[in-house]
């Protein structure tokens, strides 16, 4: 791995991704998803990054 971030890749970033699934740190992996996604080239396989890595919001109902 580099230690410079603007040389890592799509493939470093969605290799994060899923070990921060992996260790249960939902929102790091949606974020480095996100990076990869954004660094890909091909739309359908940024649809699908980012389909796999969904935003872990919790559901809020607003109340009165």
């Amino acid at each position: 791995m580099t230690s410079d971030p603007a040389d890592l890749t799509a493939a470093d970033h969605l290799d994060a991704a899923r070990e921060m699934a992996a260790t249960n740190r939902p929102l790091l992996a949606h974020l480095l998803a996100e990076e990869a996604a954004r660094r890909t080239t091909d739309p359908a396989t940024a649809a699908r990054i980012r389909a796999a890595f969904p935003h872990p919001a919790p559901t809020r109902e607003e109340t009165d």
